[in-house]
Parts: C-alpha cells; sequence; structure tokens
C-alpha cells in the first residue's frame, strides 16, 4: 500500500463511530502510486521500479549460482535451478512447441517465467509488499517483447505473402467473406493478441493487491475499533487471501509463458 494509505490506516483515531471524519481508509489508486525514492533531471526512480531491478537480481543471481559451477551430480541449489528449468522446458516449450523448434526459445521462456514469478511474489513479502505486474508498464513491457518475436518470425518463416496470409488467416476457400474474416483475424492477431497478453498478467496482480490490502486494512480498522470479531474474521481473510495469491502468482507467470509459445508455434506453424 501506499505511504500515504499506510499512515492513515495505522491511524488510533481511525475507528468506527468515530467523530473526527476519519472513516474506513479504503484501498483505490492511491494504493499503487509511490512518491519516488529520488528524483535525477526528470527521472524518478520509485518502489516499483526498485523491485523491478531487485526482481533481475534475485533471478540472475539464482541462476548463476546455480550454474555457475555446475556439477555432474548437482548440489541442493543446482537441483533445485534444474529442477524449475525444465519445468519450463519440458512442461511449457517443449509441450507446445516440440523439443527440435522449441529448444532455441527456452533460455527466453525461462526468463520470463521467472523474472515474472519473482515479480508478483513481491505481493506477500513484508516492507515489500506490490506485485510489479500490478502497473500495466511492466507486463506490456514483456508483452512487447513477446510481440517483437513472433511477428518477424512469422515473415522470416513464411516470407511476405506467406506471412500475411498466416497473420491474417486468408482463406479463398471462405468466398465472399474471405476479407471479413481477414479484418477479424488480421485485428485479432496484430492488435488484440499483445494487448490481451499484458493485460491478463496486469488484472490479476492488479485485483489481487486490491484485495490483500483491503482484507489488511480492514483487519486493523476494526481491531482498532475494538470489534475483535470482525477482525478476526478478516484476518483469516487475509491469510486465506495471501495463499490464494501465492497460487495466482505462479499460474500467471506459467500463463504468459504459455501464451507466449502458442504465440511462436502459430507462427512457425503452415497456414491452413
Amino acid at each position: 500500500m501506499s505511504a500515504d494509505q499506510t499512515q492513515l490506516a495505522f491511524d488510533w483515531s481511525c475507528r468506527i463511530m468515530a467523530d473526527n471524519g476519519c472513516g474506513f481508509p479504503a484501498p483505490g489508486l492511491h494504493s499503487f502510486l509511490f512518491k519516488p525514492i529520488f528524483t535525477i533531471g526528470g527521472f524518478e526512480f520509485n518502489k516499483i521500479m526498485l523491485l523491478a531491478l531487485l526482481s533481475t537480481l534475485v533471478v540472475v543471481t539464482f541462476f548463476t549460482l546455480a550454474f555457475g559451477k555446475a556439477k555432474i551430480v548437482p548440489g541442493k541449489l543446482q537441483l533445485l535451478g534444474e529442477m524449475g528449468y525444465d519445468f519450463v522446458r519440458r512442461g511449457i516449450v517443449y509441450e507446445t512447441l516440440g523439443k527440435k523448434e522449441g529448444e532455441k526459445y527456452v533460455p527466453l521462456m525461462v526468463s520470463l517465467f521467472f523474472f515474472i514469478w519473482i515479480m508478483n511474489i513481491w505481493s506477500v513479502i513484508p516492507l515489500a509488499q506490490f506485485p510489479v505486474a500490478a502497473s500495466i508498464a511492466f507486463p506490456a513491457v514483456l508483452a512487447a517483447i513477446v510481440y517483437l518475436v513472433w511477428v518477424p518470425l512469422t515473415f522470416k518463416r513464411h516470407g511476405f505473402v506467406g506471412g500475411w496470409k498466416n497473420v491474417t488467416g486468408y482463406d479463398p476457400s471462405l468466398g465472399p467473406i474471405k476479407w471479413l474474416v481477414s479484418f477479424i483475424e488480421f485485428f485479432s492477431n496484430l492488435l488484440v493478441r499483445p494487448f490481451t497478453h499484458a493485460v491478463r498478467l496486469f488484472a490479476n496482480m492488479f485485483a489481487g493487491h486490491l484485495m490483500l490490502v483491503m482484507f489488511t486494512v480492514a483487519s486493523w480498522y476494526l481491531l482498532n475499533s475494538w470489534l475483535i470479531p470482525a477482525a478476526g474474521v478478516s484476518f483469516i481473510m487475509t491469510m486465506g487471501m495471501i495463499v490464494f495469491e501465492l497460487f495466482v502468482q505462479a499460474v500467471q507467470a506459467y500463463v504468459f509463458v504459455l501464451l507466449a509459445c502458442s504465440y511462436i508455434q502459430g507462427a512457425v506453424s503452415e497456414h491452413h
């Protein structure tokens, strides 16, 4: 939650039936805005950027330590790294693209999966308490990276004419409606697809963070108002939401990478 909301939420004067006009500090857009940590010229570095940078460092450090001095008989950290790497490689990439075609995309997909997963996990880490993917800029950039992989690949694999047929689904056998179908496919593939790819991740993390903030603030607010049973219920809901968010965070990383692989699979497959 934002600094302003934290200060308001833990203000002892904020309670039910208080006569000072201090009501329930409901979460809102202010829960996703943070004051700059520092500013250089016109560039502002805030908490979200810091967490994104830390996510990168966590992923790079983990895989460097796991595979920097790889052994035939792996240690615990190397074994953990191999399990994570193999999960993405075999469970997502090979299943979608096949071993021969998919092997070259494994490094990208592994990087995307663990980077997104770590960005999401910050939501339930004390002091951090914010999923980076709840800021639309980060899912948008990741979706753009995938977009810039599969679109050029489509034309490289099929040529200019074949690439447009692949993207638009052009099929002469459809008769008079072939142009309508091609327009819909063009709009869906080149415009809607990258938007939904980014928004799917963003919306889930945005909603999850909003729910966590609401139940966390409600627990304190009700406890501060001496409504202990209600505060207990809200606290239990908070714990339940944390467990559920841990599941959603991993699932969203999986779904993002799965969709990325399916887009690439569509780019390399023959148009029918």
